[in-house]
């Protein structure tokens, strides 16, 4: 049985931080890519960050433009957990952030939410102002 489960939601004031986490079991970590999604109350949900299954130099990470310089996505192979450090959290970050896992054993993740075939329920970041 394939299971995500996201943890480390809460509620942060503007200029603080959360750390996210994505417990994967069920599948071979090593041949899926990780993505983070969020989705605001009435808003599409939208990809904020992926990385790939493969490590190393041919690892690769991508971030939304709107979270470059503040959000960091990584991945611990031993614990089979995807994290996503937030710093400098804005009121508009807040959302209900997902992970969700795409099998893709290369160098790249993707980018559109119809690639990831499992995801997670999901945990509430509100971001106060």
């Amino acid at each position: 049985q394939v299971q995500l489960v996201e943890s480390g939601g809460g509620l942060v004031q503007a200029g603080g931080s959360l750390r996210l986490s994505c417990a994967v079991s069920g599948v071979s970590f090593d041949k899926y890519a990780i993505g983070w999604f969020r989705q605001a109350p009435g808003m599409e949900r939208e990809i904020i960050s992926c990385v790939s299954s493969v490590d190393g130099s041919d690892s690769s990470t991508r971030y939304r433009d709107s979270v470059k310089g503040r959000f960091t996505i990584s991945k611990d192979n031993a614990a089979n957990t995807v994290y996503l450090q937030m710093n400098s959290l804005k009121p508009e970050d807040t959302a209900v952030y997902y992970c969700a896992a795409d099998y893709e054993p290369s160098w790249r993740c993707r980018w559109a939410a119809s690639d990831y075939e499992y995801w997670g329920q999901g945990t509430l970041v509100t971001v106060s102002s």
